[in-house]
């Protein structure tokens, strides 16, 4: 396949969007969105096939342009990014990837468990409540620190309920997401090993995902539960 680059027009045009968003400009350049579009697709394709190189992803999906504002006090009609996920391939592999396109300089690329289930988080606390040292070491890893340095998201001030709030590895325990992020500047959206980078970044990725899919596939006597 031919390799993929995100035009220059694509930011451009999410530029202008956000100067006009409404439907009226929109619908006057639907044409060229759909042209842009089009390329964008190009490139979340190109990026499933060359994860699949080294992961089992099995679905990727590129979000709609069109904003839910039903229940939102922003009520502008379009979105001004473009924003993919990918999936890997369940019930034995757990985390995902995803990558986020958006001008001025906006662009980042994320991945881990955004909303785990409330049976998923208790299973992860856990875990770090009886043993946080693999995940330390995870942590620690000079080159995963380099790529992703240490988790984002949200997390409770204190302890969850039945946890101690003295115990060692409470900083991992009361978090509520465990996601990394990587920015990207718009020049290095539009470089020609642009894909390759993001590629090669959830790559890193991996020892963290083994870590955690054994986790959330067995108890804590180690016993399968798929």
């Amino acid at each position: 396949m031919k390799k993929q680059q995100v035009s220059p027009k694509v930011l451009d045009f999410l530029k202008r969007l956000q100067q006009n968003n409404d439907r009226d400009w929109f619908n006057d350049h639907k044409n060229e969105f759909k042209v842009i579009e089009s390329g964008v697709k190009k490139v979340y394709k190109q990026l499933f096939e060359m994860l699949n190189q080294h992961d089992e992803v099995d679905s990727t999906k590129l979000f709609r342009i069109y904003r839910d504002v039903r229940f939102s006090k922003d009520k502008s009609p379009y979105k001004t990014h473009f924003g993919g996920s990918f999936h890997r391939k369940k019930p034995e592999l757990r985390g995902g990837y995803y990558l986020h396109i958006q001008p001025n300089n906006e662009s980042f690329i994320a991945t881990g468990f955004w909303e785990p289930s409330k049976e998923d988080l208790f299973r992860i606390r856990k875990e770090f409540e009886f043993d946080d040292h693999e995940m330390r070491k995870i942590l620690s890893n000079n080159n995963f620190k380099e790529v992703w340095g240490n988790f984002v998201g949200d997390e409770l001030k204190t302890a969850p309920k039945g946890f101690d709030k003295e115990h060692p590895a409470i900083d991992l325990i009361r978090k509520k997401q465990y996601i990394f992020t990587k920015t990207y500047t718009d020049n290095q959206v539009t470089s020609n090993d642009f894909v390759e980078d993001v590629n090669a970044s959830f790559k890193v990725v991996r020892p963290f995902f083994n870590y955690m899919s054994e986790v959330l596939t067995t108890n804590l006597n180690g016993e399968s539960l798929i």
